[in-house]
């Protein structure tokens, strides 16, 4: 049985992983892109504010690591959004939606007990080439 060729996928333009893991990585013709949290890649540090500013850094983050594995929001076909607090959907579902041209990429939004640092948001996604 053959094996996936897997490819890592990495930009300065997003925070640097916290662990063991890939910012993204190619397996055929899917990136699957690691949780981005509003971290601020030039600093390293935690981008405050509301959801809508901490849902701007977790976006363009992902939008960076896509830039680096040559695609962009238009091919991403699932995310996962995980919230500190589900009250705070509406308002992040502005800013998403300002993110994703149509069609949108399916999702699941879950309400979680705690994210990284303590952030109010974290999203993965894979993308298609």
């Amino acid at each position: 049985m053959a094996s996936v060729v897997k490819t890592p996928v990495s930009t300065p333009q997003a925070p640097n992983p916290a662990g063991p893991y890939s910012q993204a990585v190619r397996a055929g013709n899917l990136l699957f892109l690691a949780g981005q949290i509003p971290i601020d890649p030039a600093t390293g540090d935690l981008v405050g504010g509301d959801i809508t500013v901490q849902a701007r850094q977790a976006l363009d983050n992902i939008a960076a690591v896509l830039k680096a594995g040559g695609l962009s929001m238009a091919d991403v076909v699932r995310t996962t959004v995980f919230l500190a607090d589900m009250n705070d959907a509406p308002a992040m579902n502005e800013i998403y939606g300002a993110y994703f041209p149509q069609p949108y990429p399916s999702r699941a939004t879950v309400q979680v007990a705690r994210l990284p640092r303590d952030v109010r948001i974290e999203i993965d996604a894979i993308a298609a080439y």
